[in-house]
């Protein structure tokens, strides 16, 4: 992952982006389409087109992501870190999280062809699974 902050400060954000990231803190659905769950994992499909986006959400489990296209993306952090980020296919990043640790984002598909990632998350990590609206 080729990757460079843009900007930082929340302040600098869209109003619909903070607001979203307010109304969202808890929102544990980390992909586009939950795509199997056993008392292990559960395994995420991530598909944005150009312009589309998944919405904040929070990590709070022990997890790993797959590019299985090549492509682009922004992403806004809980801090107000901006960071645009470019992906190669097949590229992995694995993320561990302590107890009480989490992580909260965005991610905005930039550039004129669909991004798909596959996310994996291990139900066995520090923190309780956050529930899911089905």
């Amino acid at each position: 992952m080729n990757a460079s902050v843009v900007e930082k400060g929340r302040a600098d954000w869209p109003d619909f982006i903070s607001k979203e990231f307010d109304a969202n803190q808890f929102n544990g659905r980390v992909g586009t389409r939950l795509l199997s769950e056993t008392e292990r994992v559960r395994v995420w499909e991530i598909r944005l087109a150009p312009g589309e986006r998944i919405g904040f959400h929070r990590h709070v489990l022990d997890y790993f992501w797959t590019a299985v296209t090549p492509g682009r993306a922004r992403s806004h952090a809980e801090d107000g870190t901006i960071i645009e980020a470019a992906y190669s296919a097949g590229e992995a990043r694995h993320f561990v999280y302590g107890k009480g640790e989490y992580k909260i984002h965005d991610l905005e598909k930039i550039g004129d062809d669909d991004l798909w990632f596959t996310t994996v998350e291990l139900l066995d990590s520090a923190n309780k699974p956050l529930e899911l609206d089905r």
